[in-house]
């Protein structure tokens, strides 16, 4: 073909036969030198190809490796994450378990001193933030609002401000609240629908949550029980501390996955818990809000046993207890830390109850109601009170 081409091409311009073949000879060591270059430039185009498939393959392998090593990093920098967090609740349960230690010795009669002093702040009187001295007369009448959620709960406002926002703590093991602008937002909404969600950093562990000034206050769940001060206006966490008690055991027995339940009163905020040591009565604690500091605790006379739930109310720690009578639980315990009311003293108070056992009892003094939670209901009952001096 290539011969004919060549031939061809002689005879159109009309040479020689001797020109013809000198043409015909260069112009085929031409087409050579084309043919040979083309083959080059195919060998190198392979090659070169071939180049980039083993560069793609060692590149795919090496994000590969590169994937792996993200993974393991990831996990690595997780665990020193959780590392961290473990040493730092270490950290603050040894710093409220034990003072700044001296620099220099101190004499083991100066130390033997300071624990009889801790011991007998714990003795002491309490000394009240406020002259608030009422007390529960009656209930004067309950409403149903809702029933929504699961059967065990915590529903509230907030204890220290006149907000008429709603919270709902839906469950014992969750880490999303609901906030509603009102009652009435959270009656006419369809379930949880209308209420703005709140994912909180940590999730919750029993029902025993507060809202106070803002905040909410609530029991990381976990093996240590750690408080948490979650600011609901910015959304962060703006304290935490693990709580300084030992061998913990559920506060109430018909509600065993609240070991520690959180109260708010006029006063401030208030821990109830149990624990092993004491296993039979509940233990009350003064907080301190700010710094979530343990100011003075108290061994209650109140028994776990059959206990629903509790709330406090100036300083006064009421224990309800379910009775054998239908549909009905009972205020059967009163500790007052004033010393001004006793169970003996304190009126017989009767909770209409109409479903299963109450596993949040929530007191709001600006409106002297009581926010229940019964087997998925949503309560409110109105109090009557009284003043103490009264007895």
């Amino acid at each position: 073909m290539r011969f004919l081409l060549l031939l061809l091409l002689a005879s159109l311009l009309g040479l020689s036969g001797a020109q013809n073949q000198a043409l015909m000879d260069y112009l085929e060591r031409r087409l050579l030198a084309i043919e040979d270059r083309i083959s080059t430039w195919h060998e190198q185009s392979n090659r070169y190809a071939s180049d980039l498939r083993e560069f793609k393959q060692q590149m795919v392998a090496l994000l590969e490796n590169l994937d792996k090593d993200k993974d393991t990093l990831r996990a690595d920098l997780s665990g020193v994450s959780t590392r961290v967090e473990r040493v730092e609740r270490e950290m603050d349960y040894l710093e409220t378990q034990n003072g700044a230690q001296p620099c220099v010795d101190v004499d083991d009669k100066l130390v033997e001193q300071d624990v009889t002093v801790v011991k007998e702040r714990n003795k002491a009187k309490y000394a009240k933030l406020t002259d608030c001295r009422d007390m529960i007369s009656n209930i004067k009448a309950m409403k149903i609002l809702k029933r929504v959620g699961g059967p065990k709960g915590m529903w509230t406002k907030d204890v220290g401000s006149s907000s008429a926002k709603v919270y709902i703590f839906n469950g014992t093991s969750e880490d999303t609240l609901y906030e509603f602008s009102s009652i009435r937002d959270f009656t006419s909404s369809a379930g949880l629908s209308r209420g703005r969600s709140i994912a909180l950093p940590y999730p919750w562990g029993g029902t025993g949550h507060t809202i106070y000034n803002g905040y909410a206050y609530y029991i990381k769940k976990g093996k240590e029980f750690q408080v948490i001060k979650y600011d609901l206006r910015n959304g962060s966490v703006v304290d935490s501390a693990v709580f300084p008690a030992q061998d913990q055991v559920p506060v109430y027995s018909l509600t065993p996955e609240t070991y520690i339940d959180l109260a708010a009163d006029e006063e401030g905020l208030w821990a109830i818990y149990a624990t092993s040591e004491n296993e039979r009565n509940i233990c009350l604690a003064k907080m301190d809000a700010d710094t979530l500091d343990i100011e003075q605790t108290w061994d209650t006379p109140c028994p776990r046993e059959n206990a629903e739930a509790a709330f406090v109310i100036c300083g006064t720690v009421y224990v309800v207890y379910n009775t054998k009578l239908p549909s009905r639980s009972r205020v059967q315990c009163v500790f007052d830390v004033s010393d001004m009311v006793t169970t003996d003293d304190a009126p017989l108070v009767y909770f209409p109850k109409r479903y299963g056992a109450h596993s949040s009892l929530k007191y709001n003094p600006l409106e002297q109601l009581i926010y229940a939670w019964d087997d998925g209901y949503q309560i409110l009952y109105k109090l009557v009170m009284k003043k103490k001096l009264e007895l």
